[in-house]
């Protein structure tokens, strides 16, 4: 078990701007994993990055050496955009991002994924070991409780959803033409939306053609359906009454010459001819776009109305899941202090063994000769039930004090066993937190570390 403390910081859709979160995304997740192994002191490491959430948790020694760490990181992003968690907050807040609390959606299933995806992209870059293990599978697991135990995924339940919903509320789907631009994930739900809400005809636009094509091949049963290239959206964009843009793209794919048209149909001065989602992460739109006087265009923040509704109607499961992450926080927390404790026992047995394993030589070289290995195996088994029997106590006693986070007395009772144990002292880190911070409670998973205020 690793004996640094998880410190964490991030970018979200409720901390900061759609600008603000393309800036800190970073290009990839892998990526971002090894850019953080590489300051001293970092031993685990975990990114993830969605279209409303930069992420980073690492685990070092102290806070004090994560939040540097976390401060490069995030170097040139507002300040006021970062928000920065000690070991507890940080665990819990985890839980909640899996569990769909902290999503645009309440409750939304496509979080538990991308949850899983940068797992794996945080293993494949060596970024966890055991403490990051513990948090993230965990999180996982609370992840999948929540949706299948409760009705928080009722409803809308994604960013694409929400976009149609909103589309919707500006003109009827019912017959119309919808363009989705982008083949991911996002836009495969935006797609599933639109065809749900039963537009007419859906076009598929992607920069890989093959991508799009296949995506459309999913909706044929439940609407006209065609793929197309990006370089075709001038022809696509302004037949469609709805676009929903959702790619991956440093730049805007769409612009106000796409739309060049837009406003022939408009029978009135200020009428919606045309409705555009931007769902991209950084913008998909030229924020010029908006200015086509029959074009209306909504981005991430503008579907707050549907995310809030959608809130209201999932409280009582929200509450439920917030019992459940509770519970699951408190057995991650005694997942750590066993191990933690276990690690230092084992410490002091390791301790008690070299010496058993000193006087048995001495006891059996004072037999001599063939008396010894005579009695070799009776001695060493005497030895080991004496190990055992006077260790038994102290053990049982060290695992009560490190439940109730009383890392000062575990400290003190191996110095008694072993006055050279500080040296490789697997809770000196715990011991010095404690004493900085005051005793913690007996839920605190840090052993000491304390909140932002």
């Amino acid at each position: 078990m690793s004996t640094g403390v998880v410190t964490a910081a991030r970018v979200t859709h409720e901390s900061g701007d759609v600008d603000q979160l393309a800036a800190a995304s970073p290009e990839s997740q892998a990526g971002a994993v090894q850019e953080l192994l590489t300051v001293p002191d970092i031993e685990e490491a975990y990114v993830l990055s969605t279209c409303n959430r930069v992420e980073a948790y690492v685990v070092g020694p102290d806070h004090a050496v994560g939040r540097a760490a976390l401060e490069e990181f995030f170097a040139g992003i507002d300040d006021e955009a970062v928000v920065t968690t000690d070991h507890d907050e940080s665990l819990r807040h985890l839980l909640r991002v899996a569990a769909g609390l902290d999503s645009v959606i309440l409750g939304e299933d496509q979080i538990i994924g991308q949850v899983r995806t940068a797992y794996e992209d945080a293993r494949d870059a060596d970024g966890i070991d055991s403490m990051l293990e513990a948090a993230v599978t965990k999180a996982i697991h609370v992840g999948e409780r929540a949706r299948t135990e409760t009705a928080i995924n009722e409803g809308v339940v994604s960013l694409g959803s929400a976009a149609a919903r909103r589309a919707e509320r500006e003109i009827p789907l019912d017959g119309a033409t919808a363009l989705v631009v982008g083949a991911g994930e996002m836009g495969q739900l935006a797609a599933r939306s639109l065809a749900a809400a039963g537009v007419d005809e859906l076009v598929v636009a992607n920069r890989t053609v093959a991508h799009a094509e296949h995506l459309a091949a999913d909706f044929e049963d439940e609407a006209d359906v065609r793929a197309a290239p990006l370089d075709a959206l001038e022809t696509v964009a302004t037949r469609a009454d709805v676009v929903v843009t959702a790619t991956g793209s440093d730049e805007p794919v769409l612009e106000p010459t796409h739309l060049e048209g837009a406003d022939d149909g408009a029978d009135d001065v200020g009428a919606i001819e045309q409705v555009i989602v931007d769902l991209g992460q950084p913008r998909d739109v030229a924020p010029e776009t908006d200015a086509v006087s029959a074009v209306r265009v909504f981005d991430l923040d503008d579907l707050e109305t549907i995310t809030e509704e959608t809130r209201e109607q999932r409280a009582d499961a929200a509450r439920e899941v917030e019992a459940m992450i509770d519970r699951e926080f408190e057995l991650l927390a005694e997942q750590y202090k066993r191990a933690r404790a276990d690690e230092a026992i084992a410490a002091m047995y390791e301790s008690a063994e070299r010496i058993k394993e000193r006087e048995v030589e001495t006891a059996l070289s004072q037999l001599g000769g063939e008396a010894a290995e005579e009695h070799r195996e009776i001695v060493e088994a005497m030895a080991d039930s004496l190990v055992n029997q006077l260790l038994a106590p102290p053990t049982k006693s060290l695992r009560e004090a490190a439940a109730e986070d009383d890392w000062s007395t575990v400290h003190t009772a191996l110095q008694l066993f072993d006055p050279e144990f500080g040296e490789n002292d697997p809770i000196a880190p715990l011991q010095a937190a404690a004493a900085t911070h005051g005793e913690p409670s007996s839920g605190d998973a840090s052993i000491g570390a304390t909140d932002d205020d």
